[in-house]
């Protein structure tokens, strides 16, 4: 199947599937859900087109986008590519100095904003840029004041009434798959982000290579856009879902993802590790409160399962009628329900990457036969580099290495890449482009790992490993993945680089240590003191323990401190991914690192 150019696929979507819907949204929780079919979709990208053609975007010219997810972002997406734009989205939960980076970097003098959170930072940054011109709002319910500001509704009726459509034409049966389509800027957890450039090749082999390794996908799927549009992962998701009709409900809050997902039950829908985890331990906690009998009918379903999904199917083999009538039990009796709970009873594949998937959790949901889809990809790879294919996926992998992409493992055995999918270079960085490729072209992905049987194992992030200064080398990433399975421990940063021993500091689950605290009458006047209390100190310090079974001697955490606020992006301390940013977080809490070490 060809797909038309991303300039021209909305118009050829529309000509095939008229009003048939193409996204569905919602402003509040509680609204209904609107339909955005296919034909007015068109019409709208259409309209933008043509006012952003009057507006004098040029051909090249970056727009950015900053907004929470809605539907205006996609419209926005295929009008820039109408006029051979280039849009530069950027998350929703940026400072006004971050944005202020990405607008002077990459020149954008018009700027699209979803709410009043983006729009007052966005005016802060107008303010005082020599750059930014216009700000076009989303939101009408948004507040607005300044020079240079429209309402998105009435630049779309300004397209209309425009005699720009023979422009916008010429520049659309113009367009190529050399032309720039998308700068995304990394999160950068140290320095600057900086702007990975994706061509429409980039977009249109990403497209291409999903349809051989998804086959499954088709325009009777629903999805839902959850992670941000602003991330590599949700964008080539959604752009995925137009190339094959499957219809996106946009979700328009993170927080509000769990009951979108109870709604829509959707057949698809990708996302990160920390929302399985938290869905992994949700389910954990309800069956530790159950009776000891339920407890065993579960523990046998889990067994069942995977012996029936993992030691079977996963194995191309088929079940014998003896496991399938277990299997059908085990699903009635506990899958069925806790899929419906959720939302995912419809499941069909649901992709998930960004960060690693405890192999505990993966065999968990794969047992109950949910069907995870863990794989692993960057920003500058247009995301996918591999993922598990429905058989032979092997756990402690991040799958199999997808079609007619070359994959090396070079020096210190990082991880390199080359492929169509691989992207053209950052933007306006000739000094990260040289450190970037080695000569002949492969990109350096800075994780370390190596290959087995087609498929990739990746041991850590190269930048994130240290080594003591009894010279053993350590993951940290590892370490706070396990930690981070516990229900008591919410956020953990390792800390060991150049150091005797490992140490962490760690945000606990505040409401659970209360709990455990009002349990055994322990009193306090502050959540300081509460997480000061020694039976509080010893509780934790056998979860790390019993967390870190297995692990070498010196990869053990010997000594920790728990930390009342949580790590966050506005403190500086995570990425708009959520990445922990170490250097931030070792910095601000120097002094009680060095407490660690010294007393």
């Amino acid at each position: 199947m060809v797909t038309p150019h991303f300039s021209q696929i909305i118009a050829a979507q529309a000509l095939k599937y008229g009003d048939r819907a193409a996204f569905l949204h919602r402003r509040e929780l509680t609204d209904e859900w609107t339909e955005l079919g296919w034909n007015e979709f068109s019409e709208k990208v259409d309209a933008l087109a043509h006012a952003l053609y009057d507006m004098g975007v040029k051909e090249g010219d970056r727009v950015g986008q900053f907004s929470n997810n809605m539907v205006e972002n996609m419209i926005t997406d295929f009008a820039l590519f109408s006029n051979r734009g280039v849009v530069v989205p950027m998350y929703a939960t940026s400072t006004a100095n971050q944005i202020e980076f990405i607008i002077n970097d990459a020149g954008i003098e018009v700027l699209f904003v979803g709410d009043q959170v983006q729009f007052d930072i966005a005016m802060e940054v107008k303010a005082r840029s020599s750059v930014l011109k216009t700000v076009v709002v989303f939101d009408p319910l948004t507040r607005i004041s300044g020079e240079g500001v429209l309402w998105f509704e009435d630049v779309l009726a300004a397209g209309r009434s425009s005699s720009a459509g023979e422009g916008v034409e010429q520049r659309r049966q113009a367009a190529t798959e050399d032309d720039l389509a998308c700068i995304l800027y990394t999160s950068g957890t140290t320095g600057n982000p900086k702007g990975v450039m994706l061509p429409h090749s980039c977009l249109d082999e990403a497209v291409r290579i999903h349809r051989i390794r998804i086959p499954e996908m088709t325009d009777q799927d629903t999805s839902i856009a959850f992670l941000p549009m602003s991330h590599v992962f949700e964008r080539m998701w959604c752009y995925l879902c137009v190339a094959n009709a499957t219809i996106v409900y946009v979700n328009l809050r993170p927080i509000e993802v769990s009951e979108t997902l109870k709604q829509v039950r959707p057949t698809m829908m990708c996302a990160v590790p920390r929302f399985w985890e938290k869905v992994y331990a949700a389910v954990q906690e309800n069956i530790a409160a159950m009776p000891p009998s339920k407890q065993g009918i579960v523990t046998w379903a889990l067994a069942v399962g995977k012996k029936y999904n993992i030691d079977t199917l996963r194995l191309g083999k088929k079940p014998g009628l003896g496991l399938s009538i277990k299997y059908k039990i085990a699903d009635a009796l506990i899958y069925s329900k806790v899929k419906k709970t959720v939302g995912i009873d419809n499941a069909k594949l649901f992709p998930v990457a960004g960060a690693k998937l405890s192999d505990d959790i993966n065999i968990f949901l794969r047992s109950m036969g949910v069907p995870i889809a863990y794989g692993y990809g960057l920003t500058e790879t247009t995301a996918t580099v591999s993922f598990f294919e429905p058989v032979g996926y092997e756990f402690g992998t991040v799958g199999k290495i997808i079609p007619d992409l070359q994959v090396k493992i070079g020096p210190e055995n990082e991880i390199m890449v080359k492929g169509r999918t691989v992207f053209s270079g950052y933007y306006k960085n000739p000094e990260a482009n040289a450190s970037a490729f080695t000569e002949d072209g492969f990109f350096r992905t800075g994780d370390a790992g190596f290959l087995r049987n087609g498929c990739i194992i990746i041991t850590d992030r190269l930048k994130d490993l240290f080594k003591t200064s009894y010279g053993k080398y350590i993951a940290p990433q590892e370490i706070e993945t396990r930690l981070s399975l516990d229900k008591y421990i919410e956020q953990v940063a390792v800390i060991g680089n150049e150091k005797p021993f490992v140490t962490a500091i760690i945000h606990p689950s505040i409401p659970a240590l209360e709990a455990v605290a009002a349990k055994a009458k322990i009193k306090y006047s502050s959540v300081e003191e509460m997480l000061a209390h020694p039976q509080i100190y010893e509780l934790m310090e056998k979860k790390i323990l019993k967390q870190q079974e297995g692990m070498a001697p010196y990869e053990l955490i010997k000594k920790f401190v728990m930390i009342p606020t949580p790590f966050s992006i506005q403190s500086g301390e995570l990425t708009n991914t959520l990445k922990l940013k170490r250097p931030v977080v070792e910095q601000r809490y120097k002094l009680l690192i060095d407490e660690m070490y010294t007393r």
